[in-house]
C-alpha cells in the first residue's frame, strides 16, 4: 500500500468552510463509488483554518493518470468537482488548474 499527502486552500470566508464541511459530511455516493473503484483504499481529509490536507491510502494498481481520465469522464464527478471549486483554491504556486497539490515528505519515524 502506497501514502500520499495532498493540500488544498479553502477561499477564507467562515461561512463558506462551514457550508464546505458540511457537504463533506454527505458526499454523494456516486463521489464516495469513484473514489473506492479508482484504487484508493482510505482518503482523509483534515484542515486548519482555510487549509486542507489529505491522505490517501492507495492499492498497488492505483494511477493519478487514470483517475484523472475517469474522473473527467463521469458527469456527476465534474459536477461535484465543479460544486466544491465554489468552495476551494488554489495554493499560491500552484500550476495553472491544478486543485489538490501532492506534498512531498520530508520527514517519517
Amino acid at each position: 500500500m502506497r501514502k500520499y499527502a495532498l493540500a488544498l486552500d479553502l477561499k477564507d470566508d467562515d461561512e463558506l468552510i462551514r457550508q464546505y464541511e458540511e457537504y463533506n459530511k454527505q458526499v454523494w455516493p456516486e463521489i464516495l463509488e469513484s473514489i473506492k473503484n479508482s484504487g484508493i483504499q482510505n482518503m482523509e481529509i483534515y484542515r486548519t483554518d482555510n487549509r486542507l490536507f489529505m491522505i490517501m491510502e492507495v492499492g498497488d494498481d492505483f494511477s493519478f493518470d487514470v483517475k484523472a481520465e475517469a474522473d473527467a469522464g463521469n458527469p456527476k464527478v465534474q459536477e461535484w468537482e465543479k460544486l466544491m471549486w465554489d468552495y476551494q483554491q488554489a495554493l499560491p504556486k500552484s500550476k495553472p488548474g491544478e486543485k489538490w497539490v501532492l506534498m512531498n515528505k520530508i520527514f517519517s519515524l
